[in-house]
């Protein structure tokens, strides 16, 4: 069997289903965690919506649709990418990070942000 320690995998679905089983046995091997964004304010993002028929309308309805009002930095995803690949986090295993201005957790009506 390989060894992942110190090594980068990318398990699609990591926190449920298969990928969950997947990351459990990769874990025996040396992988850590999942790292769970939301839709996240990239230049891919950009294009798409730059491609839509009203570009301020459907990023208008993507932040609505986010707890915090706006989308994901990609900044911040790559935060807690860095903070998961460095020496600090040895002791944070078996977990998925979201990273989604609370969109798992949270469910807010819009009048109450």
């Amino acid at each position: 069997m390989s060894d992942f320690t110190g090594l980068t995998a990318l398990v699609t679905g990591g926190a449920s289903g298969i990928g969950r089983a997947t990351a459990g046995l990769l874990a025996e091997r040396g992988a850590r965690v999942a790292v769970l964004p939301a839709t996240a304010d990239t230049p891919w993002i950009g294009r798409l919506l730059d491609a839509a028929p009203d570009p301020a309308a459907e990023r208008a309805a993507l932040q609505a649709r986010q707890p915090t009002g706006r989308l994901v930095r990609a900044a911040e995803v790559a935060g807690a990418i860095a903070y998961l690949a460095s020496p600090l986090s040895g002791s944070t295993t078996g977990t998925a990070l979201a990273v989604d201005g609370g969109m798992q957790g949270l469910r807010l009506r819009p009048a109450d942000r």
